[in-house]
């Protein structure tokens, strides 16, 4: 696996984000990999409020969350399927799990991944009978405030270290302590994930028909199989893996041939790309790229 993204997809105003806040990406244990793409991890300590918006990847994340002195928590969080927008006000710490789409089913393998999509809810509620699933004793199985309190431990040992070193190791054990069901994960997960990294990075696949032949399923085997393990329909992971690339491209604030982007992204013509990220972020691409600075 190579190591963690470099690129700013998703992110609306990234250079905005990032003169603001100290992002950074981790990569999981070894053994992690194969079902999570990266760790996320953000600091802040900001003078005043600032909202942060984000156009959500088709992955499940779990987000552990510190603000201020409160007590940390950690939810997770299905497939987004509008613009996320989260302000940030005074001194806080979030330390985020970016599951590969189709990576998050091995871990909670009891409800299809389309169950989570559109929702946050509290881990306890996610990721119930922690205690067992970790190995350890539990003698209050089935009982949500185990769980939750299972939980707010969780976080406080993710976001409590100031070490980023020691907040990966905390999210690695966590993360590890959950994984007796990734091993034996079923070849249905393996096929997710090799298909939706080929919508990622093959801009020949188009179309929901197109990448059915290529699996050598039907489209409502694909669109099972989408549902069950990616959390989304295999068209709305191609539109959104398109607008992606056009927030992407409008960010580096060049001169920008939008009629050419959306031909190489397989729009039928401007105006549908237009419409698309008009839609998705809440301005038209013209509006939101910047000119190039001087020099």
């Amino acid at each position: 696996m190579a190591g963690p993204r470099r690129d700013t997809r998703g992110i609306v105003e990234a250079r905005e984000l990032f003169a603001r806040v100290d992002f950074r990406r981790r990569e999981p244990a070894p053994e992690l990999r194969p079902f999570v793409e990266h760790y996320w991890l953000i600091d802040w300590d900001l003078t005043e409020p600032y909202a942060t918006h984000v156009v959500p990847h088709p992955s499940v994340n779990l987000v552990f969350q510190r603000y201020g002195d409160a007590e940390p928590w950690a939810e997770a969080a299905g497939i987004g399927l509008e613009l996320f927008t989260q302000k940030l006000t005074g001194r806080g710490r979030v330390c985020g799990v970016q599951f590969r789409p189709g990576g998050f089913r091995p871990f909670a393998p009891d409800r299809p991944v389309s169950f989570w999509t559109g929702r946050r809810v509290l881990l306890g509620e996610a990721l119930p009978d922690l205690g067992r699933a970790r190995g350890g004793s539990d003698n209050g199985d089935g009982d949500p405030g185990a769980d939750d309190a299972r939980a707010a431990a969780a976080a406080r040992a993710v976001t409590g270290p100031d070490a980023e070193d020691e907040r990966v190791a905390a999210l690695d054990t966590f993360l590890l302590g959950l994984a007796p069901e990734a091993p034996a994960a079923p070849d249905a997960v393996f096929t997710a994930l090799a298909l939706v990294e080929r919508v990622r990075t093959d801009r020949t696949i188009r179309r929901t028909a197109e990448l059915a032949a290529s699996a050598g399923l039907s489209a409502r085997a694909l669109q099972r199989l989408f549902a069950a393990y990616v959390g989304v329909g295999p068209k709305w992971v191609v539109l959104r893996y398109r607008i992606h690339e056009a927030l992407e491209r409008a960010e580096e604030g060049r001169d920008i041939d939008w009629a050419g982007l959306a031909a190489e992204l397989g729009y039928s013509d401007q105006a549908h790309l237009v419409r698309d990220f008009t839609a998705t972020v809440g301005v038209p691409p013209t509006a939101y790229a910047r000119p190039a600075g001087p020099g």
